[in-house]
């Protein structure tokens, strides 16, 4: 069995941007307010990150910053991945060396791969890394479906500890689950299926809603962790409206406007992304207030 590297909720969380760069003073408030409200993890220029559109320096500097603000703190997992493995490679290198206690490590887009390249792909990064390696299946932004006879060989590797199963496939994950065992961890993707992973044996999740609500996602976990399976299912049917709305557009634009709603920096995306529509907005921001988060 290897080493867990969080259990309870991890937020994806945003990089808040301006026409400037990265907005630090902002990205520094959010992390200092994830870690007192009882979040267990951060990523770090993920999908919600917008890690895709951030350049090179941006993308090394954000893990940078976060790591030392953290400060131990909590677990932070990097973005690391690409569908350039030389490229990956290289910031798997830089983030290991900035002190990120893990990767998080998106399947080859565009170009996509056969499961024999996924294989090789994610070995190679694995093998180069000095931290463990979350594997993360989003088939929807990929094109590109791990599939569970290929997680359970990349299970055998030592260093890849985990994935985060974005497929939206329960069945899938249920196959993961049983061939895979304790060789992996597992992590929802969707916070609309956070209890249904974890029921299948699940750790956690890695979350959009846990930039708005750390420590009630962190709790709805904990709940399902402690034997608590009905509270567990309450929180995730009390909360399924925002999450519905926080994907009402492709993420991270309703969380962006969230955030910026809640004082988290300014309401701005990079292309191709772009503000929210004004009738999905007025939808989350209602359920926001209902919540009392504004």
């Amino acid at each position: 069995m290897k080493n867990t590297i969080f259990e309870g909720a991890a937020t994806a969380i945003i990089t808040p941007l301006n026409e400037r760069g990265i907005d630090y003073n902002s990205f520094g408030m959010l992390i200092d307010w994830q870690i007192a409200e009882g979040i267990d993890a951060i990523v770090v220029c993920g999908t919600t990150g917008e890690g895709s559109t951030l350049t090179d320096e941006e993308h090394k500097a954000a893990i940078s910053f976060c790591v030392e603000r953290v400060a131990g703190a909590v677990p932070v997992i990097a973005g690391t991945g690409s569908n350039d493995i030389a490229y990956s490679l290289a910031l798997t290198d830089y983030a290991c060396k900035a002190g990120a206690d893990a990767m998080l490590v998106v399947s080859p887009y565009y170009n996509k791969a056969t499961q024999g390249g996924l294989i090789a792909s994610f070995e190679k990064i694995a093998d180069a890394s000095t931290k463990p390696l979350i594997l993360y299946n989003v088939p929807s932004r990929t094109g590109c479906n791990i599939l569970p006879a290929t997680v359970a060989k990349l299970a055998e590797h030592e260093n890849i500890a985990a994935i985060k199963e974005a497929s939206g496939n329960i069945s899938q994950v249920a196959e993961v689950a049983q061939l895979c065992g304790d060789k992996i961890d597992i992590y929802s993707g969707n916070d609309d299926q956070i209890v249904p992973v974890m029921s299948l044996g699940g750790k956690g999740v890695i979350s959009v809603l846990s930039n708005l609500l750390p420590g009630q996602t962190s709790q709805m976990c904990r709940k399902y962790l402690q034997g608590d399976v009905k509270g567990s299912l309450e929180m995730q049917l009390h909360y399924l409206p925002l999450i519905n709305a926080l994907f009402s557009e492709v993420n991270p634009i309703p969380v962006k406007a969230a955030m910026a709603a809640m004082g988290y920096g300014e309401n701005y995306l990079r292309l191709p992304l772009t503000p929210m529509e004004s009738a999905h907005e007025e939808v989350l921001l209602d359920l926001m207030k209902k919540e009392n988060l504004i």
